[in-house]
């Protein structure tokens, strides 16, 4: 078919392309209107002109041409018609709801489970309500977590009716975090597994019901959530969804932890030289900064300057105001005069600790550190000297989650205390120790075993088992072996302080020993996390072993 006779002038061009983006008297004004509301940029200035004129009549497109190539002028009055015109672009549609598939020890690990997903929803396969009511009966942690769950459960469940079909609204009992539904399994699912994996067992029955909801939902992502790392690769390898439960982690990696030390710049001093403010209150020395560094402080961190040429500084965030910091010098507990119960500190982490340790206005510590850096020797020896000389407190109460590292030797005979007293071998240690550096050389045998006398009738040993209902009034409470507990096990002592107590936690998220605790969702890391910056509280992080060297030449080699 051959092709029209090409134009013959400009103005036949533009009228030809009037009819493509006037169609009606309506549209022209529509656009004018538009036009004249939106600002028009100095350099598309041409382009608009050719618009205007292209929704005009012939006679008056004729007298506003504008020089532009012959080819390019339909391309840049369709372009600009398009965009006078077009709507506002939609926004794209979010995507679909996940479908979580929870495996029966993510609930016993974690009871409120059900409500931390946000929009997504929660299906409980059948088996998974079999092993709870497995796991209901008992005094344990993970008993009184089946509970929890069943009653969590049956307040979601009251007055549904017959509408469980479709999913009960999580967010019925309060939980407004919780915006999905969640799903029972209420028809068998015929699905069939390799024949290696057999059909009784609890754990297969989930990954077939996981299978055949993958099938039906094609439309979103049905996902299987479970603590069980085995049961993960399975789900894989049979080309299912899986992720360990990552609520209950407070970080993704311990090297993020909060080390509650901090090294000044080496120009610190330089750049304070008009600026700082000095002076003594109470024995000890202030000092006021200012700079840029001063946002990433936070309070009762330790800060220190080191220079071969000049004094060092170790201070403490005392005070934070805007980009204005007030530091506090420690005291140097590295000099003998400043011995704790005969102990003193043996590096710049020790001497940060014990003057946490030591201060009344510090209501809760963390020590966290390798073994050998010497953790429970400084509460130990803070605890005898505020107990024993200050009378600060009352007494110290130790105790300590009793995990074996090995195979548990069952059922212990005697009291609370003879029943603890295999767990406390690191508490008679360090017994030992400072008993020796605090007199124990003075009065022969009879001076050593009074003095050891007068410490054991200050130090009380107490089991974890016994702690809920209980207040603590002016003692100094050490917890050992945190990295052992649960978050929720830590918010149960650490609440059981009463006015006067201070409370110090110890432990090394490298050695945990509870199973399905990690370095991310251990206890010890989520209230040194949580506590940070709080004016009462401080941690350390003991970097250095001072054990002996061969248990130093272990750490790092084995």
């Amino acid at each position: 078919m051959p092709l029209p006779p090409p134009p013959k002038s400009m103005g036949s061009l533009l009228t030809q392309a009037a009819p493509s983006t006037t169609q009606t008297p309506s549209a022209s004004r529509k656009t004018t209107a538009l036009d004249k509301a939106r600002p028009v940029p100095q350099e598309t200035a041409s382009t608009v002109a050719v618009v205007s004129a292209a929704t005009q009549p012939a006679a008056s497109t004729r007298q506003t041409r504008q020089p532009i190539p012959r080819e390019a002028a339909p391309a840049a009055a369709d372009r600009s018609a398009q965009k006078a015109v077009q709507p506002k672009r939609a926004p794209i549609a979010q995507q679909p709801a996940k479908l979580f598939v929870l495996d029966t020890n993510v609930l016993l690990h974690d009871p409120m489970s059900l409500y931390r997903f946000e929009e997504h929803d929660i299906y409980l396969p059948m088996v998974t309500l079999e092993e709870l009511d497995a796991h209901k009966k008992g005094l344990s942690e993970v008993a009184r977590n089946g509970r929890q769950v069943s009653r969590e459960l049956d307040a979601l469940v009251a007055d549904t009716g017959s509408g469980i079909d479709q999913g009960i609204a999580l967010n019925r009992t309060g939980h407004a975090e919780a915006k999905g539904r969640l799903f029972f399994q209420t028809r068998a699912h015929d699905v069939e597994l390799p024949i290696a994996l057999p059909q009784g067992k609890a754990d297969n029955q989930i990954l077939a019901v996981l299978q055949d909801l993958t099938h039906i939902h094609t439309e979103r992502p049905v996902v299987l959530v479970s603590k069980d790392i085995n049961m993960r690769v399975k789900a894989r390898a049979l080309g299912l969804h899986a992720e360990d439960y990552a609520n209950d982690k407070t970080l993704d990696d311990a090297d993020l932890l909060y080390t509650g030390m901090m090294v000044l710049p080496p120009d610190f001093w330089d750049r304070q030289a008009k600026s700082v403010e000095s002076w003594q209150q109470g024995g000890n020395t202030f000092y006021r900064v200012q700079g840029k560094f001063v946002a990433q402080m936070l309070v009762n961190q330790a800060v220190y300057w080191e220079s071969g040429s000049a004094p060092p500084l170790y201070a403490r965030v005392k005070e934070i105001r805007a980009n204005t910091a007030v530091l506090q010098v420690m005291r140097d507990h590295t000099h003998q005069k400043n011995a704790i119960w005969g102990v003193t500190a043996r590096n710049r982490e020790q001497n940060f600790a014990l003057n946490l340790l030591m201060d009344p206005d510090v209501d809760f510590v963390t020590l966290a550190g390798q073994a050998g850096t010497g953790k429970t020797l400084l509460a130990l020896a803070a605890g005898l000297s505020q107990v024993l000389d200050a009378r600060r407190y009352n007494e110290i109460i130790v105790t300590r989650v009793t995990v074996p590292v090995g195979e548990d030797i069952g059922y212990l005979p005697g009291t609370e205390e003879e029943k603890m007293g295999p767990w406390m071998g690191a508490l008679d240690d360090n017994l030992e120790v400072l008993n020796q550096s605090e007199g124990g050389n003075t009065g022969g045998e009879w001076g050593r075993a009074a003095t050891q006398d007068l410490i054991r009738s200050k130090i009380k040993i107490k089991s974890m088992n016994f702690m809920r209902g209980r207040t603590f009034l002016n003692k100094y409470v050490i917890i050992d072996e945190a990295q052992n507990l649960t978050p929720k096990q830590m918010k149960t002592l650490i609440t059981r302080a009463g006015p006067g107590t201070k409370l110090v936690c110890m432990g090394n998220i490298a050695q945990i020993d509870t199973p399905y605790l990690t370095e991310g969702s251990s206890g010890m890391t989520f209230v040194v996390d949580r506590f940070k910056g709080w004016g009462h509280s401080g941690h350390v992080t003991l970097a250095r072993g001072e054990r002996s060297r061969l248990a130093d030449y272990a750490s790092e080699v084995l």
